[in-house]
């Protein structure tokens, strides 16, 4: 199968020819390798290796088995996994989430009270730098030049030139996090030679925006077709779905309004073929691979070839404690007793049709007194490592996790267009954006279909449909909730009832360690 391939390709591009390792004075290192570049890119046999290292940098934290040999110095390679950081990042601050876990600074998360030393914010940096690292050290050695140098030519040469214009989506991707997450940041690119004696420049928010926008442009005319591609790697439709998302948010990255770039964008993808998988509850499941046309570009993970405590093997295990029953219900060997959701997440599900409102309640309250035991909140049933037809995972022991994990898909896509049509969008029209969303609700189980929306509503049904999808933060922040008391949800800014933070924490600090290391950095107001 294909996709199984692609997993197991990553798996030795991760532990294999290319390694990389972040460290808070230097954010692009010499890679250590068993040969040298010129050798290595010389033979196009070597080609996908080196690509799978830039995707697999995003399932696996470290270099060996299970996040051993991090490679983000000073935070656990499990801890550090790129989508265990975005949730902790994007998550764990909101009504989406609470962890029960005290590990150094995590409870600082849910509560806002984080500060530049928190190494949580450290990891998600460092991780998000360490992409960008890899990809650069992929970028420079496949120009026109080396390519022609290194005699690479007819379908090879077609096929090298694909994968430049997907490492520079990969690349794209991760700063678009930097972007969101931090904003001004350092900024590298393939020009940036590893050694050098000069730190990374300073880029504006504003212009890491006109970047990312000019990357993905590029290359959603560079890459396959829409739906061409392998399965877990980018093609067209990833690149117009993020450029959806970074124009959906441009209000907030650089004051201008995009709502007639999302419409386009979001038709693009809309009109390529992708479709809603029939049961929500597939989307999220250990074979979440197959027959899936709602996925647009997802992270990959295999309980036999990827062993990282990050990933779906976190979502799964993290979210089961107490009298949850973790084998017949998971598909796991046990639970971790982490992260649950909040009475105001629940509060978003008033309707019982509503079958992504799945709340586990048996000795579980609702009310959260004590963020850290786990019975106190609601649990939340999203993952699990079970298939569609109620197998277990690949992994036998019932610890490693199959499914995937979705950055960008369908319905995301359908709430985008939505959003924008409602924002006044050029080309949007309501009509569509009414069916759209109708069409969400009828596969989450509603029987009957709404005549109009409004802005709130969007943004509620974004939680339903999008809980613990690495978006909230954004979202919340897009519609000014976030920060301010015009939405309250437990342990808001450290008050049981929930309470207003300054509006600051819109943004996360540049990490303490950095601003020592590079005086080009300059720290986001409030810390």
């Amino acid at each position: 199968m294909i996709h199984r391939n692609f997993k197991i390709l990553t798996i030795v591009g991760v532990l294999g020819l290319v390694s990389l390792t972040s460290c808070v004075k230097d954010l692009e290192q010499e890679p250590r390798i068993g040969m040298t570049s010129t050798t290595l890119y010389s033979d196009f046999a070597n080609y996908p290796n080196a690509l799978a290292k830039v995707y697999g940098g995003f399932a696996s934290g470290g270099q060996e088995a299970n996040g051993g040999n991090s490679d983000i110095n000073g935070i656990d390679g499990n801890f550090s996994q790129y989508t265990r950081m975005l949730f902790t990042l994007q998550e764990l601050p909101t009504d989406e989430a609470v962890i029960a876990w005290n590990d150094g600074n995590l409870h600082t998360m849910h509560k806002m009270t984080w500060d530049s030393s928190n190494e949580f914010i450290s990891g998600a940096y460092y991780r998000i730098y360490t992409q960008i690292a890899t990809s650069n050290e992929f970028l420079r050695n496949v120009t026109d030049e080396k390519l022609a140098v290194n005699n690479i030519s007819g379908a090879n040469l077609t096929e090298a030139k694909y994968m430049r214009a997907e490492t520079r989506f990969l690349r794209a991707l991760s700063y678009y996090y930097a972007l969101d997450l931090f904003g001004n940041v350092p900024f590298v690119d393939e020009s940036y030679l590893p050694g050098s004696i000069n730190p990374p420049q300073r880029i504006s928010r504003a212009d890491l925006f006109n970047f990312v926008e000019s990357e993905l442009l590029a290359v959603s005319n560079d890459l396959k077709d829409a739906r061409t591609n392998e399965y877990g790697r980018a093609d067209k439709a990833a690149a117009w779905a993020l450029l959806a998302r970074l124009y959906l948010n441009s209000s907030i990255y650089n004051g201008t309004d995009h709502n007639a770039d999302v419409i386009t964008y979001t038709n693009k993808v809309i009109q390529s073929g992708f479709s809603l998988k029939s049961k929500y509850a597939d989307l999220f499941l250990a074979d979440n691979d197959v027959n899936n046309q709602e996925s647009i570009f997802s992270i990959l993970f295999d309980g036999v070839n990827m062993q990282t405590s990050g990933g779906s093997t976190y979502m799964v295990h993290a979210a089961v404690g107490g009298t949850m029953p973790a084998e017949s219900m998971f598909g796991i060997n046990g639970g971790w007793g982490g992260i649950r959701t909040t009475k105001a997440y629940v509060g978003l599900f008033t309707n019982n049709e509503d079958q992504r409102g799945n709340f586990y309640t048996d000795g579980q309250t609702l009310e959260i007194n004590d963020l850290g035991n786990f019975n106190d909140g609601y649990a939340f049933v999203k993952y699990k490592n079970l298939t569609s037809t109620g197998a277990f995972g690949s992994d036998i022991a019932k610890n490693l996790c199959d499914a995937d994990i979705p950055l960008l898909r369908l319905s995301d896509v359908y709430l985008m267009y939505a959003e924008a049509t409602l924002r006044g969008g050029a080309g949007g029209n309501l009509a569509t954006a009414l069916q759209y969303v109708n069409s969400i609700r009828a596969r989450a189980g509603y029987t009957t279909t709404l005549s109009s929306i409004n802005l709130d509503f969007i943004l509620n049904e974004r939680g339903r449909e999008l809980g613990w999808e690495l978006t909230r933060r954004t979202d919340l922040i897009r519609f000014g909730k976030f920060t301010t008391a015009a939405y309250l949800w437990p342990w808001k800014g450290n008050i049981k009832d929930g309470a207003a933070v300054g509006d600051y924490r819109n943004l996360y600090p540049i990490p303490a360690k950095d601003l020592i290391a590079n005086p080009n950095l300059v720290q986001n107001p409030g810390y």
